[in-house]
């Protein structure tokens, strides 16, 4: 029988530089999501089967938005827009249109593959956009390389996020430390919804010198992201020192970090760590922060990535 996630897009990359180890990938057809990740033959992201859905959203892309809209509504040249309620515990519509949707392969070769998936005009999203999303190996480590092209005959608004877990190798992952770069996070209300942006500075949500993650019990979004030398980077770091680290170009400047108790792994739940690179925030439709408004025939292209450092 076929995989229920789909064909399986094995990609790797052998460095030529000495003590460095083999580097692969598998991607999904289902939601182009992001399954496996050894760097440098380390494991660097949270695994799931080939035969499950992804875990907590695990390795998720997440188009036109990331994380959540309020009631699932908002307004178009003050017009209601109304989606389809994606999280019904709380009504908010969540992590974009694609989340189900299976690409269609258009380039794979043994270091990279490239996935394309259209978002139709449907409830609540009167848009054609045309995307893809290129994953890349080398040793540099996975660079992950967005294109989105509006189709449409008027502005569509959009963001993208990623939903990857993290790990370093077989470090447990409440012995790792999270270092956040981030100067600002966003308060909720009961439905997870930002009612205001505040500093982290002198509370617990400060993570930008390091914390333990086994101290931790967090699901923020965050805000004033730092780009430094054209990148935002965020890592988690093993007792020994290496780390694995995800980095954004300047597009990416929000970030949620999430490190859930009940993360489900073959030998039973545990803790895990996302931390999701995002062009916006939370309820970006309706608020305006970080949404850009692609116009007619317009792409926008983006990167992220993920690397180990030894």
């Amino acid at each position: 029988m076929k995989p229920l996630t789909g064909e399986q897009f094995a990609i790797s990359y052998e460095s030529p530089g000495a003590g460095r180890g083999r580097s692969s990938a598998v991607v999904t057809e289902l939601a182009a999501a992001l399954r496996e990740l050894f760097l440098d033959g380390v494991e660097s992201v949270e695994p799931h089967s080939e035969n499950e859905l992804p875990p907590m959203g695990a390795g998720l892309i997440l188009v036109p938005w990331p994380n959540r809209i309020a009631d699932a509504r908002w307004l178009l040249n003050g017009a209601p827009q109304q989606l389809d309620r994606t999280e019904p515990s709380t009504g908010n519509a969540t992590h974009g249109l694609l989340r189900n949707t299976a690409y269609r392969v258009t380039d794979h070769r043994e270091s990279s593959v490239t996935l394309a998936a259209t978002v139709f005009p449907q409830h609540g999203y009167p848009f054609r956009l045309d995307t893809s999303v290129q994953y890349v190996l080398d040793e540099s480590g996975l660079t992950v390389i967005h294109s989105l092209t509006n189709e449409s005959a008027s502005p569509a608004p959009v963001a993208v996020g990623a939903h990857p877990y993290f790990r370093v190798g077989e470090t447990p992952v409440e012995d790792l430390v999270a270092t956040i770069d981030a100067s600002t996070r966003f308060e909720v209300d009961a439905v997870a919804i930002p009612v205001r942006e505040v500093p982290v500075d002198d509370t617990d949500f400060d993570l930008r010198s390091g914390r333990r993650i086994g101290d931790l019990d967090i699901d923020s979004g965050f805000g004033g992201v730092g780009i430094r030398d054209g990148e935002a980077v965020h890592s988690v770091t093993a007792p020994d020192g290496s780390r694995t680290e995800v980095w954004g170009d300047e597009n990416f400047r929000f970030v949620q970090f999430y490190t859930p108790h009940n993360f489900p792994r073959a030998a039973g739940k545990g803790q895990a760590v996302a931390i999701e690179p995002m062009t916006a925030p939370a309820n970006a439709f309706n608020t305006g922060q970080g949404l850009r408004w692609l116009q007619p025939g317009e792409t926008w292209r983006l990167r992220w990535g993920v690397r180990h450092r030894a």
